[in-house]
């Protein structure tokens, strides 16, 4: 009995698809406008995680339908690209809620049920730049590494419970996300994803209990460097941009 947010496309809709193949039944959510239609549900909602009360107001209808819910995937998220400085009135704010206290509080209302029945997982889709940084993303990065440190905590207190906590990390993918940020994606490398590469490795996140995957594995190497040599590690990357 699964949850996945953001499931109008990319990432989500991918993550719905490998559950339902697995023999989930899946309730689907995304912002009104969003097309659901075809996926293999079980459900699908709508709702603006951006709005107050949102979350909690899903995860009691997402638990409607299906009678409850034992994997819980906070995948919706949007980019926002430019100087801090330079952001509209709002948009930090907007981008914040949904990026970050969404999948706070639907993880705080679904966790309760999870422990009562002695089973359940949550996945929450990060981003590389939530371990790194980068500039005219720092909002978008704010949230992610709060994301990040949310889901670490969140697995420590979890220790010893039949309730297990996940990162999924990509690094790029092959979706909407850098057209609606607002600057498309122009480097050659490294090379975009694909959405179903990334449910794969949400699944297997929830299979083997993983703790935190960046995807590709072998770009865990950035983050490493990052925090083992952060001075280094930025010369690197702002010769990239």
């Amino acid at each position: 009995m699964c949850l996945v947010t953001g499931a109008g496309g990319g990432i989500g809709q991918a993550t719905v698809r490998a559950f339902a193949a697995e023999g989930g039944h899946v309730v689907a959510a995304d912002r009104p406008g969003a097309i659901l239609e075809g996926l293999p549900l079980a459900g699908a909602l709508t709702c603006d995680l951006s709005l107050p009360g949102a979350a909690a107001a899903l995860a009691a209808d997402a638990e409607a339908v299906l009678g409850r819910i034992d994997v819980l995937v906070n995948n919706a998220g949007a980019g926002l690209y430019g100087l801090v400085h330079e952001l509209a009135p709002g948009e930090s704010e907007r981008l914040l809620a949904l990026n970050l206290a969404a999948p706070v509080e639907l993880t705080r209302a679904l966790l309760p049920g999870m422990l009562a029945r002695g089973r359940g997982h949550v996945v929450n889709v990060g981003s590389i730049v939530g371990f790194v940084g980068r500039a005219h993303e720092a909002v978008y990065a704010a949230g992610k590494g709060g994301l990040g440190v949310f889901t670490e905590s969140l697995r420590s207190e979890l220790r010893g419970e039949p309730v297990g906590a996940s990162l999924v990390a990509p690094v790029v993918v092959d979706t909407r996300y850098f057209a609606e940020r607002g600057m498309p994606y122009d480097r050659r490398w490294p090379r975009p994803l694909s959405p179903e590469r990334i449910a794969a490795a949400i699944l297997d996140a929830v299979r083997s209990d993983r703790a935190r995957v960046v995807v590709p594995r072998w770009l865990a190497v950035v983050v490493q460097l990052h925090g083992a040599a952060p001075a280094l590690f930025r010369a690197f990357a702002d010769r990239l941009d």
